[in-house]
């Protein structure tokens, strides 16, 4: 197994738990994945979960700079990612790519415009590969999480801003973690080869498409 980042001080402790080997990766950079790939004898499932928002800007104030920084990471990283190892993919005799995108990808919200329509192309990318490989010995697999608590999602999109980003989760009661969305992708990745799960969404008891259960104090 191998995992790639751009930090890869983080990746080290991470691949030592796991018992993987870590590399950096830039997957909006074609070159750092085109180096990636090289170093890879083999390859049976990419998992593309690189992604992330930034900013909550409307429409007409948008951020240019963020909607780039958006799309190069969640739909132009993935195409890098995807058409560097399909080769390989191919070759396995059974490979799987699944990408990781968002109910941002269908569930529009204000000033959620840049990354509802990042994760929007992330999602079709997904659909039309599957249709293009239909006949190869490849399975194509979209797992959309809803919210989830991370240390850097939030703060991210709200540009260090932790009271902002901390009122994102504010009163929902057990949000979802990696931790449950690393076993969706486990149990999808682990179906006997003749089963694709195309998609599978994912949130917490407190979600319910765009709404979300709040405790009060």
């Amino acid at each position: 197994m191998v995992v790639a980042a751009r930090r890869r001080d983080r990746l080290d402790a991470l691949a030592d738990e796991i018992g993987a080997r870590a590399a950096a990766l830039d997957v909006t950079d074609s070159a750092s994945v085109a180096a990636f790939a090289d170093t890879l004898p083999h390859c049976d499932v990419l998992v593309n979960n690189a992604g992330g928002a930034v900013g909550m800007e409307t429409v007409a104030e948008a951020d240019v700079d963020a909607w780039r920084t958006m799309y190069e990471t969640n739909v132009l990283g993935t195409l890098h990612m995807t058409k560097a190892l399909l080769p390989k993919l191919i070759a396995s005799g059974d490979g799987h790519v699944l990408n990781v995108t968002s109910t941002a990808a269908r569930l529009y919200y204000e000033g959620g415009a840049g990354y509802n329509a990042a994760k929007s192309g992330q999602a079709a990318l997904t659909e039309v590969l599957r249709v293009e490989l239909l006949g190869q010995p490849v399975r194509v697999t979209e797992v959309a999480p809803g919210l989830v608590r991370t240390e850097e999602f939030s703060l991210v999109r709200y540009r260090g801003d932790a009271e902002r980003a901390a009122k994102v989760y504010e009163g929902v009661v057990d949000p979802l973690s990696a931790d449950d969305v690393a076993d969706c992708i486990a149990w999808a990745l682990t179906r006997p080869a003749h089963v694709n799960i195309d998609q599978l969404v994912v949130r917490p008891r407190a979600q319910a498409g765009r709404k979300l259960h709040r405790e009060s104090r």
